[in-house]
């Protein structure tokens, strides 16, 4: 157990921050006003923590004062969802397919989506495993710099060098896959999945918006359950299905239409001061979307992208014409901005 730093990525910038190392794990800390204490890349782990109270030992009497935190919060890791633990408990709500096998989940989804997979290959698209090396590195870097702007958000990866490129998307190569689509030379999708044992989980997904016509998310998430199934997989998942209380948005549409669904895993708090203690009993420590009530986010999700229109007009006026990146055939195809989880 030791005091050490390490490199994580906010926003699509890395900056080093402070780490206690328990047990082969880095604990690292967020916030301000309320400070906690997590497991970095838990969601990407081989496997959950063997022992919190060493981890709140650790974090109460050897953690430096920058990572002097108010409440440590882990989760238990699929298909564990029956809580193992007396601590205070709230549930991750995990969009995950429970993989059988491909004929089961191919019969699961709608009809729509099988007919996207199968236009994507009428249309020519192939979809394949290939390394991660200089040629794939320059084809992501075609991809993301598509445009600086994805559903009217940032694209946090536009512009960046190829040796950026190859940092952000290098992790966990000894137990992920690269699936990657192309029309004829061109590729014009990919997906990282990470294998975590007996789980598999999508890191990123992203598309070109040019050929969403081709449908290439569909197929790369088709060929993804493929070759979970050759490896025995029982869940492959893909970030969150609800956050918080927002409900509705086209990535959880997204993941729906291409057998998704909600499964609850107990993640819990520990608090390690007076201060963590107070807040989690009045429900501070769930964040925002967990506390608004949903109409209150869809109007804020609203009037941040009338905002973001407002921009665009205002810079049309002033410099050539963007060609816009709306893509209308998102709810069947491309995943929307954001689907990094």
């Amino acid at each position: 157990m030791k005091n050490a730093s390490i490199e994580i990525s906010v926003k699509g910038t890395w900056v080093r921050v402070p780490a206690l190392d328990v047990n082969g794990d880095s604990l690292v800390a967020r916030g301000r006003w309320l400070k906690v204490a997590f497991v970095h890349d838990e969601a990407w782990l081989e496997s959950e923590i063997k022992d919190p109270e060493a981890c709140v030992r650790e974090l109460k009497n050897h953690a430096p004062r920058s990572l002097r935190a108010d409440i440590f919060t882990f989760a238990q890791k699929l298909p564990a969802i029956v809580p193992k633990y007396k601590y205070p408990t709230e549930w991750d709500s995990i969009a995950a397919i429970r993989l059988t096998n491909f004929k089961t989940w191919w019969e699961g989804v709608p009809q729509e989506t099988r007919k996207n997979v199968r236009r994507s290959q009428k249309r020519g698209v192939v979809v394949d495993v290939r390394p991660f090396d200089d040629a794939l590195v320059r084809g992501i870097s075609d991809v993301n710099n598509e445009s600086a702007v994805r559903q009217r958000m940032r694209n946090t990866y536009y512009g960046k060098t190829l040796d950026q490129i190859r940092k952000d998307y290098s992790s966990f190569c000894g137990r992920s896959n690269f699936i990657c689509a192309y029309f004829g030379e061109e590729l014009i999708g990919f997906l990282k999945i990470v294998y975590r044992g007996d789980v598999a989980s999508i890191l990123n997904l992203t598309t070109k918006l040019s050929h969403s016509d081709k449908r290439p998310a569909n197929a790369l998430v088709a060929k993804a359950v493929e070759l979970c199934e050759a490896r025995a997989i029982t869940h492959i998942t893909y970030g969150y299905f609800n956050y918080g209380n927002k409900r509705d948005s086209s990535l959880r549409e997204f993941k729906v239409r291409n057998g998704f669904e909600e499964v609850l895993v107990p993640r819990f708090y520990l608090p390690l001061t007076i201060w963590g203690r107070l807040c989690i009993s009045l429900n501070l420590h769930r964040g925002l979307l967990a506390v608004l009530p949903h109409r209150v986010i869809a109007l804020g999700v609203s009037a941040r992208g009338k905002l973001h229109d407002l921009k665009q007009a205002i810079s049309r006026r002033s410099s050539k014409p963007e060609r816009s990146n709306c893509d209308r055939q998102m709810g069947c195809s491309n995943p929307p901005a954001g689907s990094k989880t």
